[in-house]
């Protein structure tokens, strides 16, 4: 497997969300690789993972399960590192757009970002260390189509990422982000077969091609590692220089 950057986190515990499938489980194998105790929270039975690796079952789209596993994680874990991936794209044109559908993306997008990185970010300020990745998106910079649920919190991740960053970083608190392109994961499948819409795509990345999971997840290990110390509130793109073009 490509490992795009080294680090040792050995001694480190991490909190990946999501870590069942694609880039959570990128990052939680590429964590683990560098010598982490890597807990994964996600929904499915098995995340098909090795070595310091300890499965936590959780609907994070549940504000009680998501809190649930994050008391029984700290009850016996000293979390140093946490990665808030897991999130939700619904796809509706806007004037469509069920209340419903767009509350299910804040939820998991925003609320359950904005509640585990309190949760496991206090007793990190109270150690004085520790360090945040939430995951952001090209479209906390564009809008996107179809998509406004989704670009909305992504948005709001963004914004977050700096305000907490602001408030935590004198206290020994990294908290950055990383803004994924377009990257080749379960989420954008239709994306990927659409022959249309994926020439067009690629038309726009400098890099000429998609993404990967191991891409994102090579960013995600270098926020959290000794290299990016005085990165604070920077959210990161990682997208074949697709916002530059």
């Amino acid at each position: 497997m490509d490992v795009p950057f080294t680090a040792d986190l050995t001694g480190k515990t991490a909190v990946v969300t999501g870590a069942s499938t694609g880039i959570g489980h990128a990052v939680a194998d590429l964590y683990l690789r560098n010598g982490a105790t890597v807990i994964g929270i996600h929904r499915r039975e098995k995340a098909a993972l090795t070595g310091a690796y300890v499965p936590v079952s959780a609907d994070l789209g549940d504000p009680e399960q998501a809190r649930e596993a994050a008391t029984r994680i700290l009850a016996e874990h000293r979390v140093d590192i946490l990665v808030n991936n897991a999130g939700l794209n619904l796809r509706h044109p806007f004037e469509e757009f069920p209340v419903a559908d767009w509350d299910r993306v804040q939820q998991l997008n925003v609320r359950t970002v904005v509640e585990l990185t309190q949760l496991f970010g206090r007793p990190m300020l109270e150690r004085g260390s520790g360090a945040i990745v939430n995951l952001a998106s090209m479209l906390s910079f564009t809008g996107g189509f179809t998509a406004s649920a989704y670009a909305a919190s992504k948005g709001a991740v963004g914004q977050f990422t700096k305000s907490v960053a602001n408030e935590w970083a004198p206290r020994g608190v990294r908290v950055n982000a990383v803004a994924p392109g377009f990257v080749d994961t379960e989420m954008n499948e239709a994306l990927v077969a659409d022959e249309t819409r994926n020439r067009q795509i690629l038309e726009r990345i400098p890099a000429g091609r998609w993404g990967t999971a191991q891409d994102i997840a090579g960013a995600a290990l270098f926020l959290v590692s000794d290299a990016a110390r005085f990165m604070h509130g920077t959210v990161l793109p990682v997208d074949g220089g697709y916002l530059a073009r």
